[in-house]
This record gives C-alpha cells, sequence and structure tokens, in this order.
C-alpha cells in the first residue's frame, strides 16, 4: 500500500501554472521537440544549459489553449521524456516550464529490511499527511536566498519516513522532496508540496532502503514553446 501518491500535484500549483504573463515566455536555450517514436509513444527531447535553472515541469493538454497538467517534474539533469501508450488518433500539445530555487543540506537514510508488517499496513499513519508545523518558519527573504534548512528524517517504519524541514522563504510556490537513490549520482524530485509545507511523510519503495534526500524551495520561471502531434491509430 502506498499511502503518499508520488508528484501529485495540489490544486494551488495547478493554478499557478495557469496563469503566466507575457514576460515569462522566454524559451529554453533550444527549444522542446516531440516525435512519434510509435503509433502511440511519444518522446520529448530539450536542452537548458542555464546554471540558475533547477529543472522543468513538463505539462501536456488535449487543447491548444490548455488546461495543461503536470506531466513530470524533470531535473535540470533531465533532457529526455517518453510519454508512453497513449490514446490512438488523438492531439497532445505539451510545453517545459522552468522552476528555480534552493536546496536544502541532504539527508541519508538506511531503512531496515524487510516490508510492512500487518499491523503497520493496517495503522493510521498520521504521521503520513503533509502539514505546516508553527514555530518552524525561519525568517522571510525572498528566493533564492531562502533554502530550506534543519532537514531531519525519522525512521517510522520499514517503508516510511517522516521528513521536517525549517521553512526559510516568503514566495516560494512549493517544495519539491527530491531523491538521489543508492548507485545514482544525481537528485530526483519524488514528491511536489504545497508553500508553507515544513513537514510531510514518505512512503518508500522497495529499492530505496538506502537513499539520500533534500527539500528544495522552488518558484516557476518561463514557459517553452508549445510542441503537438498526433497519435496513430
Amino acid at each position: 500500500m502506498r499511502v503518499l501518491t508520488r508528484l501529485a500535484v495540489p490544486t494551488v500549483l495547478l493554478l499557478a501554472l495557469s496563469a503566466c504573463s507575457a514576460s515569462q515566455q522566454a524559451e529554453p536555450e533550444r527549444p522542446l521537440r516531440a516525435a512519434l517514436t510509435t503509433p502511440t509513444d511519444v518522446d520529448l527531447t530539450w536542452r537548458d544549459e542555464r546554471a540558475a535553472v533547477a529543472g522543468h515541469a513538463l505539462e501536456y493538454a488535449a487543447a491548444p489553449q490548455g488546461p495543461y497538467t503536470v506531466l513530470q517534474y524533470l531535473d535540470h539533469g533531465v533532457t529526455t521524456y517518453r510519454h508512453p501508450d497513449l490514446m490512438p488518433d488523438t492531439t497532445f500539445y505539451y510545453r517545459l516550464r522552468t522552476y528555480r530555487g534552493p536546496a536544502s543540506t541532504p539527508v541519508a537514510v538506511d531503512l531496515p529490511a524487510g516490508d510492512w508488517t500487518a499491523d503497520e499496513e493496517n495503522a493510521d499513519h498520521d504521521w503520513l499527511p503533509a502539514r505546516t508545523r508553527p514555530g518552524h518558519q525561519g525568517a522571510e527573504r525572498a528566493l533564492p536566498a531562502g533554502a530550506p534548512t534543519d532537514l531531519r528524517a525519522v525512521v517510522k517504519e520499514a517503508n516510511g519516513i517522516l521528513f521536517t524541514w525549517t521553512d526559510n522563504s516568503a514566495d516560494e510556490d512549493g517544495f519539491l522532496l527530491e531523491i538521489r537513490r543508492q548507485g545514482s549520482k544525481a537528485y530526483a524530485p519524488v514528491a511536489v508540496l504545497d508553500p508553507d509545507i515544513n513537514s510531510t511523510g514518505l512512503v518508500t519503495l522497495p529499492e530505496e532502503k538506502h537513499a539520500s534526500y533534500r527539500i528544495r524551495a522552488f518558484a516557476y520561471g518561463e514557459r517553452s514553446n508549445v510542441v503537438h502531434l498526433t497519435t496513430g491509430e
């Protein structure tokens, strides 16, 4: 049972994604491109070497004007994405939106061997929901100065971790919990959280017994060009 949905996009963030001024329309260094690799698989490629960009939110829609939905949050080092098994004979529209902002100092977590016991499976897991703990907002500073601090990870169960941190930013669009799995050199977003949140639980996957985590306060930036194509039969 996976109580926490990975990268579930809160309504407030979807609303923020739909509003963008003309000044936020600058494209990445190389525009987004799309190719139909199979009749129902879309491969997207781009390149953005600006050092200040922490990553991209990949959005898609079924109409030129949207509404657009976040498909995935992707670290700056990721420049390709496959959208597989799509509905045949349907037109899809894609665009990228940059995000910027500082990350906390990482913490390493080693979980005990094994899976949930029956008692753990049926427990309330009241430590899981994202929440705002009073008294854990630091001095309000504008991004990018306000990196989260005091990130702590408490092992709750064989597959569960509670993360807490101090929120030091005043104008974030949200927080990204990022993971670097054992054997990997890069961090990847694993959960997206609303602004002002400073505590959340995570139910881990079997390959995440040993991993490093960090929390990023982020703000959305400019959007890329829009690309579209129609799947085959």
